[in-house]
């Protein structure tokens, strides 16, 4: 490999590579078109003994104001290749780099009469992004899918192939943002894809928009797209609540008993909620924060909540981090004075907050 310094530069500012467009600069910054561009960029950083930060679409981020003073790796390798199905594995393997957008690799699978992501339609950021927050929506999780991910090592420089297993994948979180966040670089991802399979329609505005009808993965993906649209939840310049990290909060897991008391406070018979399996539940984020008092276009400053959807906290114009961390603040107190449930923010944050 070539161990040449990477190409660097200086004080790049962050905010337009996020979907927040919040934050400051990156004191050094490097693009990595290839594999050998990744290697030499975590080998430099750790040669000079900086801070890393490795940036896909900057779509679940939020950058601090003062940016980010070590260096930031965004991973841009590009190309899709699809193997073909044998006796042994009649599904399709497909191999996207870490640096393809994501929803165009969707676009890609559905054209390709490939279910397995259809439901995952519309999600902003790259293909490296998704199995770290082992990404979903509409009842559809990339572990499902996902065969294999090719990482850099970052302790040994080396490259490895981690299975689905090895990943530790649950409910928004794996390896990569939990007990092994620092160590690897999300190269390439292979998902197992069912070819002419049928689309996953087990989420309820799905089937509430198909209404008993059995579509394909073509329409599929429509709906999502337009679901999704209509809550302001697709990248759309002319929007302003798409300005957003998509939805800020994770929806809490809680036992039964807690389901029950949460019922008897607020003296209704049917609290929204989800199994989540061993005596659990998921309630949803969005239904405590409006239960709280924060409805759909509360503004705090420049930061918001979407006018469409209570989950996603919005620059309005010229928000800062501060900003948007303290309407966060805002919408957690309540929710735990209220629930005694704390909410935990899906974004990373980058840099400091002190």
């Amino acid at each position: 490999m070539d161990w040449a310094k990477p190409k660097i530069r200086e004080n790049v500012l962050l905010a337009p590579l996020t979907t927040l467009k919040v934050g400051g600069p990156a004191r050094f910054f490097v693009e990595a078109k290839t594999i050998e561009d990744v290697v030499a960029a975590v080998r430099y950083a750790g040669d000079e003994r900086l801070d890393l930060f490795i940036l896909g679409g900057g779509s679940n981020i939020l950058v601090s104001d003062l940016g980010f003073e070590g260096l930031v790796v965004q991973v841009s390798l590009k190309g899709i290749t699809a193997e073909k199905p044998n006796d042994s594995n009649p599904k399709q393997i497909v191999t996207a780099q870490a640096g393809e957008n994501w929803d165009d690799f969707v676009a890609y699978c559905v054209a390709n009469e490939l279910a397995g992501v259809e439901c995952l339609s519309g999600i902003p950021g790259f293909v490296g992004g998704t199995p770290v927050q082992n990404v979903g929506a509409y009842g559809q999780e990339v572990s499902e899918t996902i065969v294999s991910v090719k990482c850099l090592d970052r302790e040994k420089l080396e490259i490895v192939d981690l299975s689905n297993k090895d990943c530790s994948f649950s409910y928004r979180k794996s390896i990569f943002n939990s007990t092994l966040r620092d160590r690897y670089v999300v190269l390439s991802v292979s998902y197992a894809l069912s070819k002419a399979g049928k689309p996953k329609i087990v989420y309820k505005d799905l089937i509430e928009h198909f209404a008993g009808a059995e579509p394909t993965i073509v329409e599929t993906r429509e709906a999502v797209l337009k679901i999704r649209a209509a809550k302001s939840m697709v990248i759309d310049p002319s929007d302003p609540n798409s300005q957003s990290a998509g939805s800020f909060f994770k929806n809490p897991i809680v036992n039964k008993a807690k389901l029950a008391e949460i019922a008897e406070k607020v003296k209704a018979d049917n609290v929204p909620h989800f199994d989540a399996g061993a005596d659990q539940v998921k309630i949803p984020a969005a239904w405590l924060i409006e239960k709280s008092g924060f409805q759909k276009g509360f503004s705090l400053g420049n930061a918001g909540i979407s006018t469409r959807h209570s989950l996603a906290l919005v620059n309005r114009g010229g928000a800062t981090s501060t900003e948007i961390v303290a309407l966060k603040d805002l919408i957690t107190q309540a929710v735990q004075s209220g629930f005694d449930i704390r909410l935990l923010p899906e974004p990373i944050f980058v840099g400091s907050f002190e």
